[in-house]
């Protein structure tokens, strides 16, 4: 499957038909759909304009940075749209056509709310092309739209996070009948929404009364690919500037948990840009998520989250490749996790209890060293355990940072000595 090919698009469905009909059935539909949809794409890096977690591709290593971003986006939208189908799918016969439905409102939705990307849906000879062949046409577009992947972790951010927003627009365009008038609406909300961010960038970057060198260029590599209009640009400069305050950003409406999401890790990442935070940026953090509706618990686990994703792919966010950060977000990190760990404690030793294998292979470390492979399956089945806690119910766990060192250093001090009372 080469995304750079003609034909790669049925290769991808193909590929991920197990995964895709997973996304229909009653377990996933227990979850909400903007929760599993968080879930899914935002350790693959997509929310941050990155491709750092590519679908398991069996040859991720020799794809460039723009056919995993491909990937991810088609993935994301058509996880999307099979998230919030409104019933479980049946049979594989069912699973095709809503597939072959979405693929028609991917292709109809960048026609009409994305004119740029104007695809025609006959080729020059006058046949018709099918809702696959015009969908993979459209997404080679949208993707040659991004950036160049320059191996710097802010310009991408900045350039290509928008993606995201294709994603949660198309996550409404689904559920509409699509005249001039419905898409002249969601014409305006893309631009509104785009807009948004910028404003949240401005509040943020002020956050701690001072522009900062990186945060200027965050908005620089921002307006770079927004596609603002100029009056709108010159505005967004003029914010910028002198700052806006948080309860004056009036950000839309739309009271999507998914959407909200998104603004407070932007608003992170960028006062992250420095390298660190001031107590002056963590109580603008805290108002925002009060302005949000967001309980600080929220804040929290959007911390965790986006800590986790940059420790799990330190070695590809080349921007961040420094010890001493590397050090200062993995302290956080384990302090976080660590706080985590022992208000679900009474919930960890139970999980354990009910693991006969993890309860073997924790006797058995009380009287000799594990062998290599037994240190291993502790550490998958301890994830396992960890995966209980409500909090990462929606947030993925780090599995390659939290090797079994890591997990000793999170789990309560005496949380075996316990686990193996009688």
């Amino acid at each position: 499957m080469r995304p750079s090919e003609k034909g790669w698009l049925k290769e991808y469905l193909d590929f991920r038909k197990d995964l895709l009909g997973e996304l229909t059935s009653e377990k996933k539909r227990a979850s909400h759909p903007e929760h599993s949809l968080y879930r899914l794409i935002q350790p693959t890096g997509l929310m941050y304009g990155h491709a750092v977690d590519a679908l398991d591709h069996p040859e991720l290593e020799e794809l460039d940075e723009k056919d995993k971003m491909k990937l991810l986006l088609a993935e994301s939208l058509i996880s999307s749209s099979l998230l919030f189908h409104d019933k479980p799918v049946k049979d594989p016969e069912e699973l095709s056509k809503l597939i072959t439905k979405t693929l028609e409102s991917i292709a109809g939705f960048y026609n009409n709310v994305f004119p740029e990307l104007a695809t025609p849906s006959k080729s020059l000879f006058g046949k018709r092309k099918s809702a696959l062949e015009l969908a993979e046409k459209i997404l080679d577009k949208r993707i040659e739209r991004t950036a160049e992947y320059s191996g710097n972790f802010w310009v991408q951010f900045f350039h290509n996070s928008l993606l995201f927003l294709d994603i949660f627009i198309f996550g409404q365009w689904i559920h509409t009948n699509a005249d001039r008038i419905v898409s002249d609406f969601f014409k305006y909300e893309r631009e509104e929404l785009r807009f948004s961010v910028v404003k949240i960038i401005a509040a943020a970057a002020h956050a701690n009364n001072k522009i900062e060198f990186e945060e200027r260029k965050l908005l620089e590599f921002f307006l770079q690919s927004a596609g603002l209009p100029p009056d709108k640009k010159k505005e967004a400069i003029e914010i910028f500037d002198r700052g806006i305050a948080v309860e004056t950003i009036n950000l839309p409406t739309n009271n999507s948990w998914l959407l909200k999401k998104y603004f407070l890790e932007m608003a992170i990442l960028t006062i992250w840009a420095d390298k660190k935070i001031e107590d002056t940026e963590s109580e603008f953090l805290v108002q925002l998520c009060h302005y949000l509706d967001f309980k600080e618990d929220d804040l929290e686990n959007s911390m965790i989250a986006i800590e986790g994703f940059v420790l799990e792919h330190w070695e590809q966010l080349g921007y961040l490749q420094n010890k001493q950060d590397y050090n200062e977000v993995s302290e956080r990190f384990i302090k976080r996790l660590t706080k985590l760990t022992e208000n679900n404690k009474s919930r960890i030793v139970g999980e354990v209890r009910e693991s006969k294998v993890l309860m073997d292979l924790l006797k058995k470390a009380k009287a000799e060293e594990l062998a290599e492979d037994e240190k291993q399956k502790v550490q998958e089945l301890m994830l396992v355990v960890l995966k209980t806690i409500p909090t990462f119910v929606i947030i993925a766990l780090p599995q390659r940072y939290l090797t079994l060192p890591v997990l000793m250093k999170i789990l309560p001090a005496n949380i075996f000595s316990e686990t193996l009372k009688d």
